[in-house]
């Protein structure tokens, strides 16, 4: 079974996109991003997330760019605290995405 990590639908969360498993939706996890949350606490915090569904909600807001144009910082990348390189390690290839998810 392949599981889509991000899921939209009108009938949850007024069809805001949302991640698989939990009521935070892709845009409440980029607001704690820019907020300062690393994925450590994101998950201390949210114990309902896994590693994957966040890496596909930031791949999310990547590929939907105008819709999450407010957390992009000018040279592309994502606001606030992104991925150590041990976590990113861990993470199929199509998720690191430069700029984007991976940021020291």
């Amino acid at each position: 079974m392949t599981i889509k990590w991000v899921k939209s639908d009108p009938l949850v969360m007024n069809g805001e996109p949302f991640c698989y498993g939990s009521r935070l939706t892709v845009r409440q996890l980029l607001q704690l991003r820019g907020n300062g949350y690393t994925l450590v606490d994101l998950l201390k915090d949210h114990p309902e997330l896994k590693l994957m569904g966040v890496a596909s909600a930031y791949a999310y807001a990547a590929a939907n760019r105008e819709r999450y144009a407010e957390f992009f910082a000018a040279d592309g990348s994502l606001e606030g605290p992104g991925y150590t390189e041990a976590e990113a390690a861990q993470l199929p290839p199509s998720l690191r995405i430069a700029g984007v998810v991976v940021k020291a």
